[in-house]
C-alpha cells in the first residue's frame, strides 16, 4: 500500500482501489488532497500491473467539493488553483489507457461531482448523489461539471439541475445515464471491486481503444470516428492479444491476455 496523507492506495488483483481519505471533512478538497490525489493516479496510470482503478471516498461522502476554508482571501486565485491543480488529475483519469470507475458513497458535490462523472463507469450507493451546490454560494460548476451534465442529460437538463441546485439521487442518475449501476450501500465497494476484477480481466487493449475510441467520438463528426476507429482496430487486430483471443476461442478455453 503506498503512503499518502490523504489517500489510500491499494491494490487488489490487478484492480487499484484508491480511496479519499478526509472523512471528518466529508473528504473536500483541501491543497494536500489535491497533491496526494495527483500522485495516486499517476502512479495507478504508471502501473502495468493494474489493469483497472476505482475511485471512491472514505466515510459518509464521497466528496464534498473544495473546502470553503481554503477560498477565502484577496490573494485566492481560482483559475490557478483549477488550471494547476485540478485540471491534470482530472485529465489524468479521462486520458489514462485504463478504465476508471467511480464508486459514490453519499455525497457527490460540486468539484467532487466532477470527479465522480470523469469516470469511465459509475456505481453509487443506494444513497447516494450527486449535487451541483455553486449558485447556492454564488458560483458556477467546474472542473468539468457543465461538459459532462451537458453531453450525458441535455442542456435544458443541466441547466434546470445547476440553477435549481437539485441533488440528483442515485437512482435518478441511473435513469437519466450519470451512473451505470446502483447498489446498496454495505454493498458499494463489494460491487465495485467484483466489476472492476471481470473487467481486469478482459483484452487489456480492447479496454484501452474502446476508452480512446468514444472519447475521440463525443467530439468528432461520424466520418472522422469511422476513420479513427479504423487506425484504433489496425493496433488491435495485429496485436499478440488479438491472436490469443483467436486461439483461445477456437482452442476453448480462456484467453491470456498480456496488454500487447
Amino acid at each position: 500500500m503506498s503512503d499518502y496523507e490523504t489517500v489510500l492506495l491499494e491494490r487488489r488483483d490487478g484492480v487499484a482501489l484508491l480511496t479519499l481519505n478526509r472523512p471528518d471533512s466529508l473528504n473536500a478538497f483541501s491543497a494536500e488532497l489535491r497533491r496526494d490525489l495527483g500522485l495516486a493516479v499517476a502512479e495507478v496510470n504508471a502501473d502495468d500491473s493494474l489493469r483497472v482503478a476505482v475511485l471512491t471516498g472514505s466515510g459518509r461522502a464521497f466528496c464534498a467539493g473544495a473546502d470553503l476554508l481554503e477560498v477565502q482571501g484577496d490573494d485566492f486565485d481560482v483559475r490557478r488553483q483549477l488550471l494547476e491543480e485540478y485540471k491534470p488529475v482530472l485529465s489524468a483519469i479521462n486520458e489514462s489507457s485504463k478504465p476508471w470507475i467511480s464508486a459514490v458513497n453519499g455525497a457527490a458535490a460540486g468539484i467532487g461531482s466532477a470527479f465522480a462523472m470523469v469516470c469511465d463507469l459509475t456505481v453509487m450507493a443506494e444513497n447516494a448523489f450527486l449535487y451541483q451546490a455553486f449558485t447556492a454560494i454564488g458560483l458556477v460548476p467546474d472542473g468539468g461539471a457543465t461538459w459532462h451534465l451537458a453531453r450525458t442529460i441535455g442542456r435544458k437538463r443541466a441547466y434546470e439541475m445547476i440553477v435549481t441546485g437539485e441533488k440528483l439521487r442515485a437512482e435518478r442518475c441511473l435513469e437519466l445515464g450519470l451512473c451505470n449501476r446502483v447498489v446498496p450501500s454495505d454493498e458499494l465497494l463489494s460491487a465495485t471491486m467484483d466489476w472492476a476484477k471481470e473487467l481486469a480481466g478482459k483484452a487489456p487493449l480492447s479496454l484501452r481503444y474502446a476508452k480512446q475510441a468514444l472519447n475521440s467520438a463525443m467530439e468528432e463528426s461520424v466520418a472522422d470516428t469511422i476513420s479513427s476507429e479504423a487506425e484504433l482496430q489496425h493496433i488491435c487486430i495485429n496485436s499478440a492479444d488479438a491472436k490469443e483471443g483467436v486461439t483461445a476461442f477456437v482452442e476453448k478455453r480462456e484467453p491470456k491476455w498480456q496488454g500487447k
